[in-house]
């Protein structure tokens, strides 16, 4: 199965591998350069190398060996998923791009988009599929026409959407198509006449949705939707925390449920917002493929470990500051995290770095389960931006390591609710407002609150789900690492390999 996809992170990276011949000029030809780099960026990062014949360090004792290999493959998509590890079990998430300039634009956020975030899914027994609004993006297309969060839809352009077509309606090419909503009634999704022509155009998200504090018998609650860790609106974070904070916030919500992950260090910024009293102590401990992991820990194991922090401390890719700045803290004790199925990696490197330090609490349903990180790694001399081959623009994205938390584990299968409560898609409420069930339960679990007569699920809360408007972008459930020049040259430097 080809996986090509756009978002990841800019990093440096390490390692050139020069190739040479008898009179020390051997160059690999043109029509062997992406599939040059792609070997050999994946045997020596690759989380799972050890676990692939063809990527062992010995399975090739030349260059032109390594060539003749190459060759058997036409597309540089091709060598790629050969040599990756049981991607239909273990790795899930590695990805190759052709195009790292759309990649680092998804990174920051920036994609073509219309403002409708939804989902797709079917009822049992059925080919049909319909689709329901999560949110609209404010400023966008969709803000200022008729479609909000809860509304449905069954047809794109006039065709019922269904499990063979809805990627050609919904996530092809075309910049514009137009929704049929629906309503439900009596059980059954039908029709209601209104339709919504909606266009795409290049649009920025900002993560930081919604902030807000209730006040609740007698207690100041606050709540925080965040939608992805996106390092460009670590500042915006910041400042959510210094109006909670300002607000006189004792026990917090933050909204998972929508967010697919990030940047690890923006991890550890929220979860340093959320505590304080923790600074200097471990967040997460990084595990690489063996024999990076060997060459870090002789040489300087505070590599491996993310701590938490008092400051923002962001630097651009020739290691400018671009921002520094004090961390807003709250100070907490106990969290109240709400998640669904598409809560992952960063979201759930959240959860399990606080697990040990504080009461963490998830209402919803059971997370992803995405325990690994990923590098961008271009075709350069170490692998990093600077000095890309100018001849191709693919970049990959390869899952380089598993990040653990201060008791050495993480959770492969997901985080399983405290208090199981799926969204049902007959009743979602509104986001930020307590007509929102899973913000209501929170509200009502902080304040005491005992309800003696819970609302009723409908039929729609038990569906089969297809996929969301964010999954279909590449990396919508990445989680990648950042580190400086200086460690990305200790591992250009100490590491031995093939053809040097």
């Amino acid at each position: 199965m080809k996986r090509l996809v756009l978002m990841s992170i800019t990093i440096l990276t390490l390692f050139f591998i020069s190739c040479t011949n008898n009179d020390d000029t051997f160059k690999v030809s043109q029509e062997l350069e992406v599939h040059d780099f792609v070997w050999k960026g994946i045997n020596l990062f690759y989380f799972w190398q050890a676990d692939v014949p063809n990527l062992k360090d010995d399975k090739f004792a030349n260059q032109d060996q390594l060539n003749s290999f190459l060759t058997t493959y036409t597309k540089p998509e091709d060598l790629f998923d050969d040599l990756l590890f049981d991607t239909q079990n273990t790795d899930k998430w590695s990805r190759i791009v052709d195009d790292y300039i759309a990649l680092e634009q998804q990174f920051q956020g920036i994609s073509k988009n219309n403002g409708v975030e939804f989902g797709l899914v079917r009822l049992s027994g059925s080919n049909d599929v319909f689709g329901y609004v999560r949110y609209i993006l404010p400023n966008s297309d969709a803000s200022n026409k008729n479609i909000k969060r809860g509304d449905l839809f069954l047809e794109v352009d006039g065709q019922q959407i269904n499990i063979d077509n809805f990627r050609s309606l919904l996530f092809s090419e075309n910049n514009s198509y137009i929704l049929s909503l629906a309503s439900i009634s009596g059980g059954t999704i039908s029709l209601t006449g209104e339709t919504v022509a909606l266009t795409k155009e290049v649009y920025t998200e900002n993560p930081v949705f919604l902030t807000k504090t209730f006040d609740i018998a007698g207690k100041k609650i606050g709540y925080l939707m965040y939608n992805a860790f996106i390092s460009d609106f670590d500042q915006q974070l910041n400042e959510a925390f210094a109006q909670l904070k300002t607000e006189g916030v004792t026990d917090l919500i933050l909204d998972l449920r929508y967010n697919g992950g990030g940047r690890v260090r923006t991890a550890v910024y929220l979860a340093s917002m959320v505590t304080g009293q923790f600074n200097g102590e471990l967040f997460t401990r990084e595990r690489w493929n063996a024999k990076l992991q060997e060459a870090i820990e002789k040489d300087n194991p505070a590599r491996l470990i993310d701590n938490f922090t008092n400051e923002i401390l962001n630097k651009d890719s020739d290691e400018n500051i671009i921002l520094q700045e004090p961390i807003n803290s709250l100070n907490l004790t106990k969290l109240y995290i709400l998640v669904t199925g598409s809560s992952a990696s960063a979201s759930e490197l959240v959860i399990n770095g606080l697990n040990p330090y504080i009461d963490v609490k998830l209402i919803g349903t059971k997370t992803v389960g995405k325990y690994v990180a990923s590098v961008t790694l271009y075709d350069s001399a170490n692998f990093g931006r600077n000095g890309a081959n100018p001849n191709h623009r693919y970049a990959m994205q390869p899952i380089v390591l598993e990040e653990l938390n201060k008791l050495g584990v993480n959770d492969k299968d997901g985080f399983e609710p405290d208090i199981n409560l799926p969204e049902d898609l007959a009743n979602m409420g509104v986001l930020g407002e307590e007509s929102d069930p899973l913000l209501e339960r929170a509200l009502n679990e902080i304040a005491g609150i005992t309800i003696k007569y819970f609302r009723p699920l409908s039929k729609f809360s038990k569906y089969e789900k297809i996929i969301n408007s964010k999954e279909v972008l590449p990396f919508s459930s990445e989680m990648y690492v950042s580190k400086d020049k200086e460690f990305y040259e200790f591992l250009k430097e100490k590491n031995n390999y093939l053809f040097r």
